[in-house]
């Protein structure tokens, strides 16, 4: 059968796998009907954050128009992830390192949570990056106290679930604790997945969710990565107090969670592209996690055994993953966990023909950065040495950004508006 896109096409091609995964994860009115529930006999208030919480209320108001009384709220969304809503206000906050915005706006949920009574509903709207943007310190902790742990986190390497676990006994809002200021309400949570395993209680660190963690594991954390925090972080994480709501507290006893989209759901819609365009796909997981270089190398590896055996695939294919890598800064370069997963593969890969990649995260942001990832080529290490660049001394310093702008090999998407978190694809011709 002659593929109906051309094979030739190499950027276009994986554009268009990383689109039609990225579509699937769009959180548009036909994406939440399904998992809508009925009216409630008294009130709807819609709370939420993270990347998807903007899109995500403007297709609820789109839903419950004509519903008796019309849900009302408030979100938390990234400066740049907006959207016009009427009756549900979207509050912009700082990402990845919180600000004063979001410590206000989560202050208004907390507040708005604890009004509902055994006839309302709790409509909670959540995605990844909710950890940042509801940012509600527990009492003795300062929003900068907080912020220097999260900077020193995100620097660390640790993975993501390490850093929600210290996050959710550092605030008022997460691990399980806006549940707790809404019961005795029903709550229904529609929540958009950016982790591995889809675990509810790191995605956005689990607001309406039991924790199953500890104060004594977030100080392990901690002490694992090497973090002295501030004295009033060491204090409230050695403060009974601070303990999250357990699986079997009442505060979730009229609790229901609801996965509206995830990442494996779109690896699934990208393969299904794939094989469509004449491709033979291979989908690797939607959980691979571990140092960004690493992952890599190793996935540029299996790239190089398909186009040498034709295994554990036959060419022409495309290898599929999602996760979330980490990256530990050694430099003080322009990076992102995307990037730095392509210049480590790039280099791996050495120039063979025929093998072709792109690496992105689905929220458009790769690192700092407002671009979303990259693709790399046969001929990127070629052409970035004529320029005078240096790949291996560029992924030493953390300084991938800098070498695919220079290269002009960057992958521009905007705000998504959603995250399913990150898409990496790899074409052996």
């Amino acid at each position: 059968m002659t593929p109906p896109f051309s094979l030739q096409d190499d950027d276009a091609l994986l554009r268009r796998l990383f689109d039609v995964g990225l579509a699937a994860a769009l959180p548009s009115p036909d994406l939440l009907r399904p998992h809508l529930p009925e009216p409630p006999p008294g009130r709807t208030l819609v709370l939420g954050a993270g990347k998807a919480a903007a899109s995500m209320a403007a297709a609820i108001e789109a839903l419950t128009g004509d519903w008796p009384v019309p849900p009302q709220g408030l979100v938390i969304a990234p400066y740049g992830h907006g959207a016009p809503t009427q009756r549900i206000q979207v509050v912009e906050a700082a990402h990845p390192v919180p600000d004063a915005a979001g410590q206000n706006a989560s202050a208004a949920l907390i507040a708005a949570a604890g009004t509902l009574g055994p006839d309302d509903l709790l409509l909670a709207l959540i995605s990844g990056g909710g950890s940042a943007l509801a940012a509600a310190p527990v009492a003795g902790v300062t929003l900068d106290d907080k912020r220097a742990v999260t900077r020193a986190l995100l620097a660390s390497g640790a993975p993501i679930g390490a850093i929600n676990t210290v996050r959710k006994h550092l605030s008022a809002i997460k691990g399980g604790r806006l549940a707790a200021a809404a019961a005795p309400a029903r709550i229904v949570t529609l929540a958009i997945s950016d982790v591995a395993g889809d675990d509810r209680s790191t995605i956005a660190s689990g607001p309406t969710v039991p924790d199953p963690t500890t104060l004594a594991d977030a100080r392990a954390v901690l002490a694992r990565f090497g973090i002295t925090p501030p004295p009033s972080v060491a204090a409230a994480l050695n403060d009974p107090a601070n303990e999250t709501p357990k699986p079997g507290d009442t505060a979730f006893a009229r609790a229901d969670y609801r996965m509206v989209a995830t990442p494996m759901l779109s690896l699934d819609a990208a393969a299904a592209e794939a094989r469509r365009l004449g491709l033979s796909p291979l989908v690797l997981g939607d959980r691979i996690e571990g140092e960004a270089r690493e992952v890599g190398r190793a996935l540029a590896g299996m790239a190089l055994s398909v186009a040498a055996h034709g295994q554990p695939v036959a060419a022409p294919a495309v290898l599929l993953s999602g996760g979330e890598t980490t990256v530990t800064v050694r430099g003080n370069g322009r990076g992102g966990r995307n990037v730095e997963w392509l210049l480590a593969a790039m280099l791996a890969l050495d120039g063979h023909a025929g093998i072709h990649a792109l690496a992105a995260d689905t929220d458009g942001i790769d690192g700092a950065e407002r671009i979303a990832g990259a693709v790399i080529h046969p001929d990127s290490i070629a052409r970035a040495r004529a320029l005078g660049l240096d790949p291996v001394a560029m992924l030493e310093t953390n300084d991938a950004h800098s070498l695919f702008e220079a290269l002009g090999d960057q992958v521009v998407t905007g705000a998504t508006r959603t995250n399913v978190n990150d898409f990496r694809a790899i074409l052996i011709r």
